[in-house]
């Protein structure tokens, strides 16, 4: 459903020349999967989800979404995908059923289909009551309800959430992760990028542990633990970072002293 390979992202900047953002990635995910990208702030996930997403551009590599390519075949890739951050604009003007209809509208769905589609999704998401709300008297939560919506209203068989709890409550965030597991339930292949242990256990499938913008280790969590002899994912996540840093240490030493 997913395949990523050998994804790199490069930048140019003035003080600090060139900057990777990605080395090297690469993953495959599936259906009826939740992958999980697991890693501190900076360590290239939200990069890579918009790559898969068509907003950047790599710089080699390549993915395809669905069988088609994420450059070449842009506009499919849009079609397969829906996309959630935690930054996912909510227009203040807009009630949330506007919002919504608009977003299946562009994707050119029937207007009576549409409709169904949106009382469903109302229904499933307990969004009945705040459908005629304007995005400026919203919470923060139910924005985020909204964002969901958005990217559930055209049936996507791909969906990628980035860091989507952040900055929700304790419930609404646990609300978000159990629509995440029954969305996998329905067949649906699914990115899950955090920073945050407990979510990547309870939820993932698999895990990519990403830092500096390529994968420490991947895995099912019983695998990762195996490997690494280590049954604690915080624990784990911490000694393959701390090995990552030293190792990296040590090679610029040898550098600078070369």
């Amino acid at each position: 459903m997913i395949h990523v390979w050998q994804l790199t992202k490069t930048y140019a900047d003035l003080r600090r020349g060139k900057i990777v953002a990605l080395d090297g990635l690469s993953f495959d995910a599936w259906e009826g999967q939740i992958y999980g990208l697991l890693g501190p702030n900076g360590a290239g996930k939200t990069t890579a989800l918009r790559i898969l997403s068509t907003v950047l551009q790599p710089t080699s590599g390549s993915a395809t979404v669905n069988g088609f390519d994420v450059v070449r075949q842009s506009g499919e890739v849009r079609r397969q995908i829906g996309f959630v951050s935690a930054n996912t604009a909510v227009y203040d003007r807009m009630t949330a059923w506007e919002m919504v209809e608009y977003f299946g509208r562009l994707h050119d769905i029937e207007r009576d289909e549409l409709r169904d589609r949106m009382e469903r999704i109302f229904t499933r998401l307990q969004m009945q009551e705040i459908r005629d709300l304007l995005g400026a008297k919203m919470s923060t939560g139910m924005k985020q309800k909204v964002s969901i919506a958005r990217a559930l209203v055209h049936d996507p068989p791909v969906l990628i959430f980035d860091e989507a709890t952040s900055g929700l409550d304790v419930l609404v965030a646990r609300a978000l992760l159990d629509i995440v597991a029954q969305l996998r339930e329905q067949g649906k292949c699914i990115i899950f990028s955090t920073h945050i242990m407990r979510e990547a256990e309870r939820l993932c499938d698999r895990l990519a542990i990403m830092f500096h913008g390529h994968i420490l280790a991947e895995g099912t969590l019983a695998e990762l633990r195996d490997e690494h002899s280590e049954a604690d994912l915080e624990e784990l996540f911490f000694q393959l970072i701390s090995k990552h840093e030293q190792a990296n240490r040590s090679k610029e030493r040898l550098e600078v002293g070369g």
